[in-house]
This record gives structure tokens, C-alpha cells and sequence, in this order.
């Protein structure tokens, strides 16, 4: 976990509590989950971070912490921000590898040497962290007057710097710690810095580069040029990020962004001009997130009035509102610095923490026993014994799928009504195109297990219990979640009979009242379909699969199938 340098003098001046003693502020840092290890031959505390409050990877976070802790500061805040004198223009001649840019202007910051010491700091370390090492994202801070900016056109006013391609050995700069006019390609070969970052880019065919009206003078992510490096005298600032997703990159601008605005510096939007349009920079906006009054309580073990709960939330640097209902629930404003806000138990431990964790009791449990099978994985076992009994081979499929194959293939439109049909809930970054949501139901994994076996003998009777999921924003994570049974029999004669026959042998074995009525579904026959009623509630489908779908499987033979919620045997 990253360790940080923090000078406790400018704790003392950041946080406005002068008369803290060095013990005092350990104490107080410990309870934020800062733990000191040492201190440096300057003084310095060096402290301990948990990876997830990148936010406090320099003084100011860490004193931002503080005050909230302490009551100084409360709730939600977001910095002012100018209109934009300043435009990126991204070129197409950008490498695809580092196609993002982000950014921000600075205006009348302070920099003493500890104010200097701890954005190079910062710098460096969110490169560590967050821009797993300037590969994802990469920072450049840069001496605004020592820029000069194109004029966009003969009907705009304001500045503009470029981002674009460079050939290796196109235009030279004097890098930061050299003297020497370099190319790029130069500066991986001779310089320190080049040659430790040099595997960044390698490989692409050109590099990136920033110029302004003067010419290059950023070279991203290996270094920035010797002409707008930044110093003690340096009053104005262009923070410019680039990497290979726009998310990181925002997040890390927002992170510099606050942390010079604790000292007072003024930030000022800037303009990033793609081919597809304009965006402006930096992301100040604010996300919520719901979590229950319940799940707080039962998880941090203690009795909480709703109005303690939101003075927690705003100690926390948070905004809560009080939804009432049959459950209350809290939707809860997250800052843009807050990085490590993912899921409603990450509201939980704010809450913990500004209540104070030394503070909650230990109990034992209400009940002691031993651990068991949960109820849902006995009706699971039992529903499986019983479905191998009826001839069915069990599997076990992935709960990842592509929306193609969940929806398109299966012929049912995303948002419909039908069973599969629900809002899906996708993966932000995934890791593969075949895996980019969770399945809202199992039949599609079933009928491309039957697709990829066309080389095996018939009959193929084949049978799953599996989790699926869909976007509800009336559940507090918004995904609803359930375990379904799904069963498709593969062979020259099946059809609705022979699903419907095995499905009603299924209830009989768990005394469930079994009802068929007529209905249609888009991935079925119509006529040769039937709703599944379990004990007077609708839960599924059944009948034979239409052939549209089958010819989309490769499938030379009909197909009979049922799915249904599997709580409905409980």
C-alpha cells in the first residue's frame, strides 16, 4: 500500500487547529485508517494508506479528511469553477492506444516549497496508483505563462493546445533535467526518465505530443518539456492528463483539482475538442448512491436515529436525503474526488468511521450454533437431485453473456416484458466481448451449450440452476437477483408435451400446484407456449423453441424447454 509523506506543521495549517499536538493528530489519523509508520529526516509523518482513499494521497486530502472529522466542514463540495479560456484540440492523428485527454486551468495558487514537495508528490503518486504507473493515465503540470496558445479561428477568442501524433524522430524539445534538443525517440534512448518509461510507448507507431503556438513542449506519459516546468514563482497552472480511459483520467484531474484548490487557487474550466463534438473539463459532477437505514444498522451493529444518520453521511463529506417507505432509504451524494465510492457497503463504512468504530460494543451473536447449509442451497440440491432423476445432465455455465446472445439471438427485445427481457446489468470495462453483462436468464446459456454439441449423439436432455440478474431501480443495489431452473430437451420428437410432462413430474416431487395457461414469448412458438404457474403465481415458460432461434443455434432438430423462478418451490 502506497506510503505518504505528511508535513504535521501543514496539517496544523490546513486543517485550522494549530494547537494539535503530533500525538494528537496520530490518534486522529488512525481513527481516518491512516496508520503511521515512521517519521523522515524532516520531520515528516509517514503514513499508510489504504488503496482505496487515493484522495488522501497528499497533505490537503489528508486535512480535508480532518476537518470533516473534526466538524469544521459538512456535506458535499465542489469547487467553483471560470468559463474556459482554454481549448484542447485533439487531433486524428492521436495514437488509438492513448486516444483521452482531460484537463483543467489553475489560477493564483501559492506554491511554497511544501505546497511545490506536495504536488510532486501527489503527481507521482496517483501516476502509481490509479495510472498503474502512467500505463492507464498520465499527469503533466505545466507554468501557464510559459505557454502560448493558438487562436482557434478568426471568430474565436480564447487559447487552444493540441494533442496529436509525433513521429519518433519528428520535432526535438528540451526535456525536464536536460539541456539537450531531443526527439522523442532521443529522449527514450538518453534520458532517465525516457529510458524508465520507455516501454510505454515503444511500440506505437507514432507518440504522443502537446504542442502549443511555440511548439512541443510535453512529451505524455514518459516527461514534460524543461520551458513550462513548474517552480515556486509559478502562479497560473495547465493540468493536462492523458491515458487510455477517460474515467481514470477524469477522477485523477478531480484529485489534483481539490487539492489545489485547498490552497486556494482558483480553477478554471477548459474546452476538449474531439472530432465528434466539444466536452468541458474537469468532471465536477456529483453521483448518488442508495443504501438502506437497515443494512447500516444490522451492519454496523447498532441502533441509529435518521437524523444521526445523515449528520454521519455530511461528517463523512457526503449529502444524504431520507427516502420514506416501507424501508427507509438514504440516496446519497458522492463528491467527485471520492474514487473508492462503489457500493452501498461503501457508505456503510463511512458511516462506521465518522460514528467511530472504537466506539461500537462487542456482542455476541443472538444465536449461537454451528454453521449449516443455507435454506436456498437445500431447495438447490434437492431441485438438482430431482432434475438428474428425470433424466436431465446437470451444468454449470458462466453468469457472464453478451447482450447478443442474451437478447438478439434469442429473438427477445432488451426491456420487454417477456421473461430475459429485463434492462441488463452491464459491465463498465469488459474484459471480453462475449462477457459483458450478467444473464437476465438462463435458457440462452442452455441453448448455446446445445449449440457447441451438435457433434455429440441425441438425445440431449440438459438442465441448470443458475443466477440472473436485471437492472431495477426499486431494489437499493438497482440489479434484482434470483436463482432460475431452465431444462432443454434436444431430440428428432420433442415438443411441449415432453417439457411440460417433466416440469409437472418436478412440482409433484415438492407439492407445488402446477398451472399452464396459454401465452407467447418471442424465443417460443406461439401455440406451442405456456406461462408456468406455481401455486397461483406466474414465475416462467414453457414449450418448444421457435425455429427461428434454432436456426440461429445451428440446431438440426426441435427443441422443447421451461425456465422458472425457482423460489416459486419453496
Amino acid at each position: 500500500m502506497p506510503v505518504v509523506d505528511v508535513q504535521p506543521d501543514e496539517l496544523r495549517r490546513l486543517t485550522g487547529h494549530e494547537d494539535k499536538s503530533d500525538e494528537e493528530f496520530k490518534d486522529d489519523l488512525f481513527a481516518l485508517g491512516l496508520e503511521f509508520e515512521g517519521v523522515t529526516d524532516d520531520g515528516a509523518f509517514q503514513l499508510e494508506f489504504g488503496p482505496d482513499r487515493l484522495d488522501r494521497l497528499s497533505v490537503e486530502g489528508v486535512a480535508r479528511s480532518l476537518r470533516y472529522q473534526y466538524g469544521d466542514a459538512r456535506g458535499v463540495s465542489v469547487p467553483n469553477t471560470n468559463d474556459p479560456d482554454w481549448t484542447f484540440v485533439v487531433d486524428d492523428d492521436v495514437p488509438d492506444e492513448r486516444p483521452y485527454v482531460t484537463g483543467a486551468v489553475v489560477r493564483g495558487v501559492d506554491l511554497d516549497d511544501a505546497a511545490l514537495d506536495s504536488l510532486i508528490q501527489l503527481q507521482e503518486k496517483l501516476h502509481a496508483t490509479m495510472g498503474r504507473k502512467r500505463a492507464k493515465g498520465a499527469i503533466g503540470i505545466h507554468d501557464l505563462t510559459m505557454l502560448k496558445g493558438d487562436v482557434l479561428s478568426e471568430n474565436a477568442s480564447g487559447n487552444s493546445i493540441t494533442y496529436t501524433g509525433l513521429e519518433p524522430d519528428g520535432d526535438t524539445f528540451v526535456a525536464l533535467d536536460s539541456n539537450d534538443e531531443l526527439t522523442p525517440a532521443e529522449v527514450l534512448e538518453q534520458h532517465a526518465t525516457g529510458r524508465k518509461y520507455a516501454d510505454l510507448v515503444g511500440e506505437y507507431d507514432r507518440y504522443p505530443a502537446i504542442y502549443d503556438e511555440i511548439g512541443l513542449f510535453s512529451f505524455p506519459p514518459v516527461i514534460n518539456g524543461r520551458r513550462t516546468e513548474v517552480s515556486t514563482d509559478s502562479r497560473d497552472l495547465l493540468v493536462e492528463l492523458t491515458g487510455t480511459d477517460q474515467w481514470t483520467i477524469d477522477r485523477m484531474c478531480n484529485i489534483i483539482c481539490y487539492a489545489l484548490a485547498a490552497r486556494g487557487a482558483t480553477i478554471e474550466d477548459v474546452e476538449v475538442q474531439y472530432e465528434t463534438g466539444t466536452v468541458t473539463k474537469p468532471d465536477f459532477e456529483v453521483e448518488t448512491k442508495h443504501v438502506s437505514h437497515d443494512r447500516i444498522e444490522t451492519v454496523l451493529g447498532v441502533e441509529l436515529e435518521l437524523d444521526e444518520v445523515i449528520d454521519l453521511f455530511e461528517r463523512s463529506g457526503l449529502d444524504a436525503n431520507a427516502e420514506l417507505g416501507e424501508e427507509t432509504v438514504y440516496e446519497v451524494s458522492i463528491p467527485p474526488y471520492r474514487v473508492d465510492v462503489l457500493h452501498p457497503l461503501d457508505l456503510v463504512d463511512d458511516v462506521g468511521r465518522a460514528y467511530g468504530f472504537n466506539e461500537l460494543e462487542p456482542r455476541y451473536p443472538d444465536v449461537g450454533t454451528v454453521g449449516q447449509r443455507h435454506e436456498r442451497s437445500r431447495l438447490e440440491d434437492a431441485v438438482r437431485t430431482s432434475l438428474v432423476g428425470l433424466g436431465f445432465e446437470d451444468l454449470l455455465n458462466f453468469h457472464m453473456i453478451s447482450e447478443e446472445e442474451n437478447y438478439e439471438r434469442m429473438d427477445v427485445e432488451v426491456g420487454s416484458e417477456y421473461l430475459g427481457g429485463g434492462e441488463p446489468a452491464s459491465i463498465t470495462e469488459p474484459y471480453s466481448e462475449d462477457y459483458t453483462m450478467l444473464r437476465t436468464w438462463v435458457l440462452p446459456s442452455l441453448t448455446m451449450v446445445l449449440e457447441n454439441n451438435t457433434h455429440r449423439a441425441y438425445p440431449q436432455d440438459l438442465a441448470e440452476i443458475g443466477h440472473v440478474a436485471h437492472r431495477d431501480d426499486d431494489e437499493n443495489t438497482r440489479v434484482a437477483e434470483a436463482r432460475h431452473v431452465a431444462a432443454v430437451l434436444a431430440r428428432h420428437d420433442a415438443t411441449y408435451e415432453d417439457a411440460k410432462a417433466r416440469l409437472a413430474a418436478l412440482c409433484r416431487d415438492f407439492d407445488a400446484d402446477l398451472e399452464t395457461p396459454a401465452t407467447d414469448h418471442p424465443s417460443f412458438i406461439d401455440g406451442r407456449t405456456a406461462a408456468v404457474v406455481i401455486d397461483g403465481e406466474e414465475v416462467g415458460v414453457v414449450g418448444e423453441l421457435h425455429p427461428k432461434v434454432i436456426v440461429e443455434h445451428d440446431l438440426e432438430l426441435p427443441v422443447a424447454a421451461f425456465e422458472f423462478d425457482l423460489s416459486a418451490l419453496a
